[in-house]
């Protein structure tokens, strides 16, 4: 807890309520209150459109992947119909948790009693439950959860009143439909756990301002901050773009692909999709992160990349990917230790949140988003 702490929710509301001109980062309390983070749990995650991944991923009837979503464990599993389903992923008997991680299974098979269930969630077997006159399986089926597939990702929400996501993200196809981002092939996917809290990191990915100097190692000198462009965000996201040259092909349109024109041949989307799918789209490649608190002070990283089909079909595509995968590895060591140096700072009894760059210009939204979502809880 941040030692003068007050009321995290008042002190969001006055932080958003300057201008653009006059902005500020977000005070330290926002980022350190408990009190805050149950708010986001209960008015973000609970309410929003969270991704779980790609649907690519998940090809083949058993496929699965595990997460957990404010609170509650969730598997996503591709039934032998083809459809991804989500449901609830706790058992129907004693409570435990069914599958986990990712991998593929017939059935579902609790590891603690052996109650099992179909692809569809429906229990379809039950040892030693004949004496019991009250059980009967049939109809028993683990609770669904909303899950659509928009753009080749998989989103799941708890909130039975969302916007379908392709009406919720409509804008964000308008943006970059001439990308064809749905078509991206995944080829990586790893899950982190950093020591710094989720919003920290999710800023540094919305702002390109930090690039020459946090990542002066790898990315740094591959964009020009004259050259970023940080409008406005919408309603449910915000982004900002970046002009790459030709010193990483693979950032830029392969010579196959005849839908981007001009300079947006060479064009970096960052695109930061509420609360926490944060993606870097660019006409050759795209890499992601999706994030969930653990607490104020440490985050859930859902890590995952790959390539657009043109540099997949590439006979060089090994060798893309390699060149890719090395890239992001060591970008990633640059953003943990800068987002988890922000992280210990403002936990510093004398830190005081400082004026924004116009190229932070995502931040303030990303500030007004949270400001509207958490403001019934306080």
């Amino acid at each position: 807890m941040h030692a003068t702490e007050s009321d995290p929710f008042a002190e969001l509301a006055a932080n958003v309520a300057k201008p653009f001109t006059a902005a500020t980062a977000m005070p330290p309390s926002v980022y350190t209150s408990d009190a805050f983070l149950a708010a986001e749990l209960e008015h973000v995650f609970k309410h929003d459109w969270f991704c779980a991944g790609r649907a690519s991923s998940l090809p083949e009837p058993g496929d699965y992947t595990t997460l957990e979503l404010a609170g509650q464990p969730i598997m996503v599993v591709r039934d032998r119909g083809g459809e991804l389903r989500a449901h609830s992923n706790v058992c129907l008997h004693r409570m435990s948790t069914l599958l986990h991680g990712r991998g593929n299974t017939r059935r579902i098979t609790c590891p603690y009693h052996a109650w099992t269930y179909d692809l569809q969630g429906n229990l379809v077997g039950a040892p030693a439950m004949g004496q019991n006159e009250s059980f009967c399986k049939t109809g028993m089926q683990l609770p669904t959860v909303r899950c659509e597939t928009w753009q080749g990702w998989i989103m799941v929400t708890l909130n039975a009143d969302a916007a379908p996501v392709h009406e919720a993200l409509a804008e964000v196809d308008s943006l970059v439909g001439d990308y064809d981002m749905g078509a991206y092939v995944e080829t990586f996917y790893e899950t982190h756990v950093w020591d710094t809290n989720w919003k920290v990191l999710a800023e540094n990915f919305m702002e390109s301002y930090h690039l020459p100097v946090c990542h002066a190692g790898t990315i740094g000198g591959l964009s020009k901050l004259e050259e970023m462009v940080c409008p406005p965000g919408l309603s449910a996201f915000n982004y900002h773009t970046i002009l790459k040259d030709d010193t990483l092909k693979i950032a830029l349109a392969h010579e196959n692909n005849t839908r981007l024109t001009g300079d947006r041949r060479r064009t970096t989307y960052l695109l930061a999709i509420y609360p926490s799918l944060l993606i870097t789209l660019t006409p050759g490649y795209f890499w992601y992160l999706s994030l969930h608190p653990e607490g104020v002070g440490r985050v859930r990283i859902g890590f995952g990349g790959g390539m657009s089909p043109d540099y997949v079909n590439d006979p060089e595509s090994q060798h893309h990917f390699a060149e890719l995968k090395a890239l992001l590895d060591r970008v990633n060591v640059e953003d943990r230790g800068c987002t988890e140096k922000v992280y210990r700072g403002l936990c510093a009894e004398l830190a005081k949140p400082g004026p924004l760059s116009h190229l932070e210009r995502p931040n303030y939204d990303f500030a007004h988003y949270l400001a509207g979502r958490v403001r019934a809880a306080s």
